[in-house]
């Protein structure tokens, strides 16, 4: 089993599609057993999915008090993706990650969850708290959506930072240009000064997954977003290979 983070301290980069796309392209291009693991309580990845919110608050209880997590999760449309929801309760995780003083609890129901998935992809929250850096201790790999602009710049070193804080062991990272649009200058030249992260595109299709409720390879599988996906799993899957 391997656990990848998709993260960024940054809002509005394309964080939970990342998430959500590469879930799918892990269940149903390398047919592994995924777990979808919101911690963002805007609850984005069940929306995408299109799997409506319970009407009970719950998902902090697997932290609070070591509810079993399975009873939470949920079966998506799709073969081999199931989904741990999010929702308003985990507002207020950081606090009670600090106030249980556990900080490998989030690994520790990693482990559990070990024995029935062969994935597991963290859609994490924006921030900087308990939560992520319990994250950066559960996960094999840290994926980070970096739109061309300086702010994401800045938010990348951020990241390194947090990552690197994790310890020795800490996981590698994969930046992902993110948004890209070649007709413009500023992204032309992010990518050539970094011509060997993977690239994801500036297209309908990804804005489409929203209206759709779907990943962008289940409605538009031969558009250049699904191959962009497929193409960034597979190098994900490569990197944790090498380690």
């Amino acid at each position: 089993m391997a656990s990848i983070a998709v993260y960024s301290v940054k809002g509005g980069v394309g964080k939970t599609t990342f998430a959500v796309n590469l879930a799918w392209c892990s269940a149903q291009i390398s047919r592994r057993k995924t777990l979808l693991w919101d911690l963002d309580p805007a609850n984005g990845a069940g929306f995408l999915l299109g799997i409506d919110p319970g009407k009970k608050h719950t998902a902090h209880s697997v932290f609070a008090d070591g509810s079993d997590p399975a009873k939470l999760i949920q079966h998506s449309r799709y073969p081999g993706l199931d989904l741990l929801p999010a929702d308003e309760s985990l507002r207020t995780l950081d606090r009670q990650l600090d106030k249980l003083g556990k900080k490998k609890r989030l690994t520790k129901l990693v482990e559990r969850l070990a024995k029935d998935y062969d994935r597991i992809i963290f859609d994490c929250p924006p921030v900087l708290n308990a939560v992520s850096t319990q994250v950066m201790r559960a996960a094999n790999v840290v994926i980070v959506p970096l739109p061309p602009s300086p702010l994401s710049a800045r938010a990348f070193e951020t990241v390194v930072e947090e990552v690197r804080g994790a310890g020795k062991g800490h996981p590698p990272i994969l930046p992902v240009l993110s948004m890209i649009d070649m007709r413009r200058s500023l992204h032309r030249d992010a990518r050539a000064a970094n011509p060997t992260w993977p690239v994801v595109p500036l297209a309908s299709a990804i804005e489409q997954c929203a209206v759709e409720r779907q990943p962008v390879g289940a409605f538009a599988p031969k558009s250049p977003a699904a191959r962009a996906f497929a193409q960034l799993w597979t190098a994900i899957e490569r990197k944790l290979a090498s380690k």
